[in-house]
């Protein structure tokens, strides 16, 4: 079996990047050959230990006797976790989705990472292996929310400028991540603090930008009170459990029309 392995994964099979013999990052394929035969019956599974890290005796890899051993391979830069350790199939997603959903429900500072584990059904070392820590898990929760800032508003082409700032107020969530985020983080320089922070100035671009398509006399101006508006429309939201958007569009659409002047309107 050990010079198979060898004949295997050694001067012949060296990978990108090692020597001949360097067998680290491999992922060795076990099939069972049920057709062998002991010649001598055994009360305990017969062990052969081989050694596929570069003979360190410290790691090696242990398998029944009749094990067919093949190579599978270097272990692929996306089956690794940002500590460069192999990770389970999904648990990424898993993580960041259980996270999404109890930092939404409970809170971020009222979530600990034990119940993360649970929900997620992960072990706390696969998500280490995926996440440096909670302050990395959150800042990542909020890079997933609105990577692109609303395209499903401000990049549709068959709204005009000013139907795409009333369009603002149709979609919103529950709650809005980064400010939930900044009130629960004393920390300014916190990393999902300051993307929080980078978000909204871009969103506020964003209105500001679409507010100049439309025509608006001070598109600077306009694109800051929509971002207010929208802002404390869903903070007002969520402290009195009711849906106020609609009071909001109301004065978005007042706002609007005082600010971009009749001759503009399209």
């Amino acid at each position: 079996m050990s010079s198979f392995l060898d004949e295997q994964l050694g001067a012949g099979q060296c990978h990108a990047g090692g020597s001949a013999g360097d067998h680290r990052d491999l992922a060795i394929e076990l099939s069972h050959n049920h057709s062998s035969s002991l010649a001598v019956p055994m009360l305990c599974t017969p062990i052969c230990v081989l050694n596929v890290s570069n003979r360190r005796a410290a790691c090696k890899l242990c398998t029944p006797i009749g094990t067919e051993v093949g190579y599978a391979g270097r272990v692929t830069e996306l089956e690794k976790g940002p500590r460069g350790l192999r990770r389970g199939r999904g648990a990424r997603e898993r993580i960041l989705s259980a996270s999404q959903q109890l930092f939404r429900d409970q809170g971020i500072n009222c979530t600990g990472m034990d119940q993360l584990c649970a929900v997620a059904e992960v072990s706390k070392r696969t998500l280490y292996q995926h996440f440096a820590g909670k302050d990395e898990l959150i800042a990542e929760c909020l890079h997933r929310f609105d990577p692109d800032i609303l395209p499903e508003v401000f990049d549709r082409t068959d709204l005009t400028p000013r139907e795409r700032l009333l369009a603002v107020f149709d979609v919103h969530a529950p709650l809005c991540p980064f400010i939930q985020a900044a009130v629960e983080i004393p920390d300014p320089g916190h990393p999902a603090r300051v993307y929080a922070r980078d978000y909204k100035k871009a969103f506020a671009a964003r209105l500001t930008e679409t507010a100049r398509e439309a025509g608006a006399t001070n598109p600077e101006q306009l694109g800051e009170q929509l971002a207010l508006l929208l802002d404390g429309a869903a903070a007002r939201t969520r402290v009195l459990d009711t849906d106020v958007f609609t009071t909001a569009a109301a004065i978005a659409a007042v706002l609007i029309g005082n600010a971009i002047p009749a001759t503009a309107r399209r």
